[in-house]
């Protein structure tokens, strides 16, 4: 509370201007400040946690993926990106293996939209584009996550995580 002082005592006889002394108890105001502090950290609501949706394949018999709607991303260590047209299943066929980077400009997300256009001119549907993702033990887990995030910026409709093969092995890491 606020109180004010009047002390008008005379000293030598003399009269003296009368001076007031104001004090204000901030007590109450810090209250108020903490109560309000209090008040919305409990009320407000924390970070979410961010998550990817991952639908896995039903169990049973793979699906053969026709080589001119696929596009198989291979990751490796270093933040090495390499991709190249098809699904890699036949063995004798030559790949264009190349490298890219997580580059806006002419990073993964470039190629995906380069070959979700091919698709689309010769199926007629961009979402007829399947994307095979595949990690090596070099790979990190932000790596991963960073190519589906280009999965969900580009609107890939079907891309899937799959186990790296010998032969992808042998393309990241040729023997000298």
């Amino acid at each position: 509370m606020a109180e004010m002082n009047t002390n008008t005592s005379n000293h030598h006889g003399k009269p003296r201007s009368k001076k007031l002394s104001t004090r204000v108890d901030m007590t109450p105001m810090v209250d108020l400040g903490f109560l309000l502090i209090t008040f919305f950290m409990l009320t407000t609501t924390m970070a979410q946690p961010k998550t990817i949706d991952l639908i896995m394949p039903a169990e049973g018999k793979s699906m053969p993926v026709p080589e001119s709607k696929a596009l198989t991303v291979l990751l490796t260590g270093d933040n090495r990106i390499a991709y190249y047209e098809g699904d890699g299943s036949n063995a004798d066929a030559a790949v264009n293996l190349q490298y890219t980077t997580y580059s806006t400009q002419t990073g993964i997300g470039d190629v995906i939209r380069k070959k979700q256009q091919r698709v689309a001119d010769k199926y007629g549907d961009a979402d007829q584009l399947i994307v095979l993702i595949k990690a090596d033990e070099k790979a990190n887990y932000s790596n991963v996550v960073n190519v589906m995030d280009e999965m969900l910026i580009n609107r890939v409709a079907r891309y899937a995580i799959v186990d790296i093969t010998d032969n992808d092995q042998g393309f990241l890491h040729p023997m000298p």
